[in-house]
């Protein structure tokens, strides 16, 4: 199956009346007029990716007519079994449950997520890397595209209540409302379209259960096979190891570098059962003992590195979480007390109930 990246890539470059060939070159009037810096393979690196975007913005001159175009170009059945699965499905909401759930199999980079919580429910698009200014023009894309295809594949007419960016506009406002037919709001909290509930249960003019069933079926069997995806808790750690050593971040600086709005990222958190000072707390932890077990690093270096300014406030918080001192788990850790080692093996670890040390709250 092509990746996102590609399919997006091709298209994107024949709405902007050129071609795309396999080994990387954009071809317009028989001549080459721009070379990726590596072959137009899957996955497109994202180097190659997002110069490949900015040449055709500054070729078009006209950003909003480019979306547009692509929109109109794109269509279901370039998405492969999961295109093909969306247009199959009974109604609306199952084309986007669809698309929700099987989005991956395209990309790591970007996800949908269908929440009819509220009036009007709202197919969010939500972006896994860190903001680039040629995502900006993907997201407005991908949108459109999402539009143009449901309103082609509905069997009634599809009307948006509105649709939102969260990005600023760089066009005419107008544009957008006059391409979508409804009230476009740039600069909000996030990317999605909205719909009112009772569109979701339009019927799909080729709605066929049994086709859409099989295609499933086959999406299924393909995301079995996809690594399991990592959980919230495991990314925000991840990010911090890089984060700490400026201090604690806040959390909406750990969203950004994660390439997700502050409101997108306390909900994640929300739907694992999970607080960024939980996460905070456990990610400190986890590096102070790494650090000290497996690095040459001073102790006021590993208390710099996870985000404390004072290494007597890092050793007390240390002994609180894990119950012994920064300099004999580290002994301890690396064997140098072999009968010690052997009796830490064999007691209870107590910072996992452990309430979270009042240094690390003022911290927060």
């Amino acid at each position: 199956m092509a990746t996102a990246a590609s399919i997006f890539a091709t298209t994107l470059v024949r709405a902007a009346g050129l071609h795309l060939t396999s080994d990387g070159r954009v071809m317009g009037d028989g001549r080459t007029l721009f070379h990726l810096s590596s072959p137009a393979d899957d996955p497109i690196p994202d180097g190659a990716y997002f110069g490949l975007i900015d040449w055709l913005r500054i070729r078009t001159g006209d950003d909003a007519a480019l979306v547009f175009s692509y929109a109109r170009e794109i269509r279901s059945n370039d998405l492969g079994a999961l295109g093909l699965a969306a247009k199959s499905a009974p109604t609306l909401r199952n084309s986007l449950l669809r698309l929700e759930r099987y989005f991956r199999l395209l990309t790591d980079t970007a996800v949908y997520r269908l929440t009819e919580e509220a009036d009007p429910a709202l197919l969010v698009l939500e972006a896994r890397t860190p903001d680039h200014p040629a995502l900006k023009l993907r997201d407005e894309c991908a949108l459109a595209a999402v539009a143009e295809n449901i309103k082609a594949f509905a069997r009634d007419p599809v009307e948006l209540d509105h649709v939102a960016f969260a990005h600023e506009c760089r066009n005419d406002p107008a544009q957008f409302e006059a391409f979508f037919g409804c009230k476009v709001r740039f600069g909000a909290s996030q990317s999605a379209i909205a719909l009112a509930p009772e569109t979701l249960n339009q019927p799909n003019k080729l709605g066929d259960r049994g086709i859409s069933d099989f295609l499933t079926q086959h999406l299924e069997s393909e995301i079995a096979r996809l690594p399991d995806p990592s959980s919230l808790k495991d990314e925000v750690r991840h990010h911090l190891a890089s984060l700490l050593s400026d201090g604690v971040p806040q959390a909406s600086d750990v969203a950004i570098s994660m390439g997700m709005s502050e409101r997108t990222f306390y909900r994640r958190l929300a739907e694992e059962n999970l607080s960024f000072r939980d996460v905070l707390r456990d990610a400190q932890q986890s590096l102070a003992q790494d650090l000290l077990a497996d690095s040459n690093c001073s102790i006021a270096e590993v208390a710099f590195l996870t985000g404390f300014s004072e290494q007597s406030t890092f050793s007390r918080a240390f002994k609180r979480w894990v119950g012994t001192a920064p300099a004999q788990f580290r002994r301890l850790s690396q064997g140098e007390d072999d009968i010690s080692r052997r009796y830490w093996q064999t007691v209870p670890k107590p910072w996992q109930d452990r309430p979270i040390p009042g240094e690390v709250q003022r911290l927060n």
